[in-house]
């Protein structure tokens, strides 16, 4: 589906990215924010290993290919459509990435441990869901990892002690946690 979606920077600044059915994707200008506080806290000299568990159309790893140098990304995603998007866009900038039709929570045990970077944004209906990944994770997680996490702005989780809130900003309808597993 087209949308109104594109890279903010980098080297792919400005490509438009195709948006599977039924997708509510961060908008340009919260994932802008976003990456702006992501300057502050990620060493962009370092090669980082990125998992968008709730791929969609991908834009969170496609921004993170187009800014740092050489990242590992790793999209994860149930949705045939968001699969078969999610390599269109790839493509469309010419990239390799690991793509797997897969559960963010079955994702836990194979990614988890091995990313530096993590972006969850399930649907806004499901919180319990965003719950359950970050308790699941945090057994999983290394330390020093990056947690963003993507919610309604209406709601507010607890976390475990092993999380650091480095960041907690609200873009429109959109919450963003960044946390720093200790």
């Amino acid at each position: 589906m087209k949308s109104n979606l594109q890279i903010i920077s980098g080297k792919y600044r400005g490509k438009k990215l195709l948006l599977p059915q039924d997708a509510r994707p961060t908008q340009n200008m919260a994932r802008g924010a976003l990456f702006n506080m992501l300057n502050e806290i990620l060493d962009k000299s370092e090669r980082i290993s990125v998992w968008d568990a709730f791929g969609g159309s991908g834009a969170f790893g496609i921004e993170c290919l187009s800014r740092y140098d050489k990242p590992m990304v790793v999209f994860t995603d149930v949705a045939p459509s968001s699969i078969d998007t999610l390599k269109k866009n790839l493509n469309s900038v010419n990239e390799i990435a690991t793509v797997e039709r897969l559960d963010a929570l079955a994702g836990i045990s194979k990614f988890g441990g091995i990313s530096d970077l993590i972006f969850i944004d399930p649907p806004y209906s499901e919180f319990n869901l965003g719950c359950a990944f970050v308790r699941k994770l945090t057994n999983v997680a290394k330390n020093g990892a990056i947690l963003i996490w993507e919610m309604e702005n209406i709601n507010t989780p607890k976390l475990n002690e092993k999380w650091e809130i480095l960041k907690d900003k609200t873009y429109g309808r959109a919450r963003f946690l960044i946390l720093r597993k200790k």
